[in-house]
């Protein structure tokens, strides 16, 4: 094999040839092929290579005659400034020959997929009258969450919280389309929004569960393995709470473990995948008052159906 076999789309390339209105939409359409069945994939593997650092594994298929493959990523911490980085690659093969035909920056994949699953989750669950977006957080996932989540819903307020105002005024500053603002009270914002996305590398819960008002749908983004939680036991105790995928919540959801350990909630509590609420299996909002919850841990199907849209895209150029 050669350079020339593979199809290669550096961060560049991903952010390019993979706009939002498309990554939400094969986003959504791997979520109901994972909950119904047509897609495989193994829970993700994680080896600690110390404090903030992980090297981890997230292979699956699209298909038993589609492409499959890979990701394969480092997660670290910087110490000093609590960022958290995704860097890697995906890697895709095909179905007819098992050839390996494109690799991608994995970091830039993640950071518009989840924003896409976030989106497709805000859609299925939220309020159709849902008009004030909090943003909790200012990293890149705040900035790709602004880019995907207005698709779904029109929002009149976006209230943006972080720990470094500056940082908060710069997002802000980033969107000047959107009626984005500074929010400095992060229990005054909860309160008042419809809709709210948890997007940090907190270690303790920064939202509690009696500052979200009755309606709100909540995306749980940030921790993407046991131990650092967003939000209290609380809100997950309180929630009509749905997962990207029900075994790997059962085992590396964060708040929903903690919640569980401590004898809040049982595994029944996870009501549903989203991929069921979009078949219609499972309702996601039983009434207006719900608080919905979307635990999104991200996994390889979401990766691999991203970036087989990349490749394919490409060979119709």
């Amino acid at each position: 094999m050669t350079r020339d076999d593979l199809t290669i789309f550096d961060s560049v390339g991903v952010r390019a040839g993979l706009s939002y209105p498309d990554c939400i939409r094969v986003v959504r359409d791997a979520m109901q092929a994972l909950s119904a069945g047509t897609t495989r994939q193994l829970l993700r593997t994680m080896l600690s290579l110390g404090p903030g650092r992980t090297f981890a594994q997230m292979p699956g298929a699209l298909g038993k005659q589609d492409v499959f493959g890979t990701k394969t990523i480092s997660v670290f911490v910087d110490p000093r400034s609590g960022k958290r980085c995704h860097r890697g690659l995906v890697v895709l093969f095909e179905p007819c020959e098992g050839r390996p035909v494109a690799i991608a920056d994995a970091e830039e994949i993640t950071h518009i997929r989840t924003a896409a699953a976030s989106a497709v989750a805000t859609d299925a669950l939220a309020r159709t009258d849902a008009t004030t977006l909090l943003i909790v957080g200012t990293g890149g996932q705040a900035h790709t969450h602004l880019h995907a989540l207005p698709l779904v819903r029109r929002f009149d307020r976006v209230l943006i919280w972080g720990r470094s105002p500056d940082k908060a005024d710069a997002l802000v500053a980033a969107f000047p389309h959107l009626p984005c603002e500074r929010a400095d009270d992060l229990e005054a914002a909860t309160r008042a929004a419809d809709v709210v996305c948890t997007l940090t590398a907190a270690a303790e819960p920064l939202i509690h569960g009696d500052w979200v008002q009755p309606g709100t749908h909540v995306n749980l983004v940030g921790s993407s393995g046991p131990g650092p939680v967003e939000v209290d036991s609380a809100l997950v105790a309180k929630s009509r709470y749905v997962a990207d995928s029900t075994a790997s919540a059962r085992d590396a959801a964060a708040e929903f473990l903690v919640a569980r350990d401590a004898g809040l909630v049982t595994d029944d509590h996870i009501v549903a995948e989203i991929g069921e609420v979009l078949l219609g299996r499972v309702p996601g909002r039983t009434g207006e008052t719900d608080i919905t919850v979307y635990k999104s841990l991200g996994h390889a199907v979401q990766d691999l159906a991203a970036a087989a849209h990349l490749y394919r895209s490409s060979l119709r150029a």
